[in-house]
């Protein structure tokens, strides 16, 4: 027996980073919206704990007790007595290190595709609790939708979104480290006065409704000058988007994939051809939003 989660990338619509606090995390008001660019996880009961993993920059998923889908199925079989005796494997789609949730992704699918065979009977506080364990983003991509996420992104409020939203996502060469990127928010803001996040009004707004204009002109991410201070090639990619046609772009979270929001289908087609052509992306990608959380499938 098997079981499978299918489980979707975000783009963070707006990521408003606060001042660093004592414990080293950054306080956010973080509005996620996840996108159809899926993982899928399979668990089958297996003689020790192993993962594997297939797909676009497969080489570069780590398969030891450090992925974060392994130590989901050690989190869980902690709580209920069960030795994790499981092979998790990881059918990659989400780029890897991009700023697009991957690794939070296939946490989350793996505690679902874990509880379900275990037949733990874990509720979905419990499972919510061990996401936030795990990593700030693991528990958007247990819930997907959209959400708000505050505290260090964690605590999640569900936001309605009114209609469908079509992105561009341009993949970079390479991945940046979250943690360098706050390193280098925290150097850009040293010595000013760092506002406390907030969610706009105006995006969620924009989400209630379904406005794409709209959201456009609301997007924002605090991350984005120190992800184009440590990665400075990134600004052509969003020039080369938004030269094609693109109604915004902005970094997705701490980079390096970028986000083009797209009027239609055939505008975001345009648009992620024109980046493939265009020398500043490894590849681009078309999705829409929002997407379902991680699913049994």
């Amino acid at each position: 027996m098997s079981v499978t989660v299918r489980v979707p990338a975000k783009v963070n619509v707006q990521l408003a980073v606060g001042a660093p606090r004592p414990d080293g995390f950054h306080d956010l008001a973080n509005v996620f919206l996840a996108v159809g660019l899926y993982d899928e996880v399979t668990v089958t009961p297996a003689d020790a704990l192993t993962v594997t993993c297939s797909g676009p920059d497969a080489a570069q998923v780590p398969l030891d007790t450090g992925n974060l889908a392994a130590r989901a199925a050690i989190a869980l079989a902690e709580r209920h007595g069960i030795t994790p005796d499981v092979h998790i494997h990881i059918s990659k789609d989400i780029p890897v290190a991009g700023g697009m949730a991957g690794g939070s992704a296939d946490a989350a699918a793996a505690l679902v595709a874990c509880d379900a065979l275990w037949a733990t009977g874990a509720t979905r506080d419990e499972l919510l609790a061990i996401c936030a364990e795990l990593g700030s983003d693991v528990p958007f991509s247990l819930v997907g939708g959209a959400a708000l996420g505050i505290g260090r992104g964690e605590q999640l409020t569900a936001i309605d979104v009114g209609g469908t939203f079509h992105w561009v996502f341009a993949v970079a060469d390479g991945g940046l480290s979250t943690p360098a990127v706050y390193g280098e928010f925290d150097r850009l803001t040293a010595g000013t006065d760092v506002p406390a996040p907030e969610a706009s009004p105006a995006l969620l707004d924009a989400l209630h409704t379904g406005s794409t204009d709209v959201l456009a002109k609301a997007l924002s991410n605090d991350l984005q000058p120190a992800a184009l201070s440590l990665r400075p090639s990134l600004a052509d990619t969003l020039a080369a988007g938004t030269g094609a046609g693109a109604l915004a772009a902005l970094v997705s979270g701490s980079g390096p994939t970028t986000a083009f929001l797209a009027a239609d289908a055939e505008a975001a087609r345009r648009i992620a051809d024109t980046l493939r052509a265009s020398g500043t992306c490894r590849t681009a990608r078309v999705a829409v939003s929002p997407a379902p959380g991680a699913t049994i499938v």
